[in-house]
């Protein structure tokens, strides 16, 4: 038992580590968007020559203002800001107005421990694990973000691709050579491009974003570019499952579009939990 014990230590640390990274995440998810917007509109005053707007603060990025409660603008405590342990102590409540956080926050941490933890344990601590670990940090925020505001923000997205093909090239990511790694991120990125103008010549309207290729030539460095059409037949079938719950419960948003970049997620973490081999195998697909 103690020999068991010894082994699994090492990922509960991980798994412990990845809470406080969520805590982290769930931080990025709400302010980045904002930074993005109140980087926008300064761009356009200085741009039309218009003073800034007044209701833009002079600081506001991932570490100031303090956090505050979104209801009641009470400043939260270190102590109130404990992953999961907080949350259920305080009962998922504000401590100074009793309003309910939701359970978003929690499962962000959650999940992203749970990533983590799953990383140590598949490649203990080694920088496979550390690679896999912020490549999990990432596609938990892009989708969570997406999802949010239909953005995939550049500054997510290309690190992601970069360190994709770095670690490659440093053969820090098992069965993904670097040369499957680059025609992995120029395939993922062009497939998309490709369907994204074929729709709207069709169409005439654009059925997806830029961000989207991005994040497509991202998981393509990652996973090697044979994993490129199980990551899109698995994002779609996801899609089309979830369009079709929020279309028979009247839940689809204005104008009946979900973003694709969550789903893209879904595909991207099923090929970690299953590795891309196996899926490949799978599927009839050489590897």
């Amino acid at each position: 038992m103690l020999a068991g014990l010894t082994f699994y230590a090492p990922a509960w640390l991980g798994g412990v580590l990845g809470l406080f990274i969520g805590s982290f995440l769930n931080v990025v998810i709400y302010r980045l968007p904002l930074m993005m917007e109140r980087q926008w509109r300064r761009e356009c005053a200085e741009f039309t020559g218009q003073p800034v707007p007044a209701d833009t603060p002079a600081v506001f990025n991932l570490s100031q203002p303090r956090s505050r409660c979104p209801h009641c603008g009470h400043p939260i405590a270190w102590h109130e800001n404990i992953p999961l342990l907080s949350y259920l102590v305080l009962r998922g409540k504000c401590s100074a107005c009793a309003t309910g956080y939701g359970l978003r926050y929690p499962l962000v941490e959650l999940f992203t421990g749970g990533l983590f933890y799953f990383c140590v344990v598949r490649w203990g601590w080694s920088p496979t694990a550390l690679v896999w670990c912020g490549f999990s940090a990432a596609v938990v925020t892009l989708a969570m973000i997406d999802w949010d505001t239909t953005l995939l923000p550049d500054d997510i997205t290309l690190p992601l691709l970069w360190v994709g093909l770095t670690a490659a090239a440093l053969q820090w990511n098992p069965g993904v050579s670097l040369n499957s790694a680059f025609w992995g991120a120029v395939g993922g990125y062009l497939s998309l491009w490709l369907v994204y103008w074929v729709f709207r010549l069709v169409t005439g309207k654009e059925g997806m974003g830029y961000g989207d290729f991005k994040l497509l030539a991202a998981l393509g460095a990652w996973f090697g570019w044979p994993a490129l059409l199980p990551i899109i037949l698995i994002a779609s079938v996801i899609g089309a499952l979830v369009g079709l719950w929020f279309k028979l419960s009247s839940r689809l948003r204005e104008g009946g579009y979900l973003p694709f970049g969550p789903f893209l997620a879904g595909a991207a973490f099923t090929m970690l939990f299953w590795g891309a081999p196996s899926i490949l195998l799978f599927l009839g697909l050489p590897t």
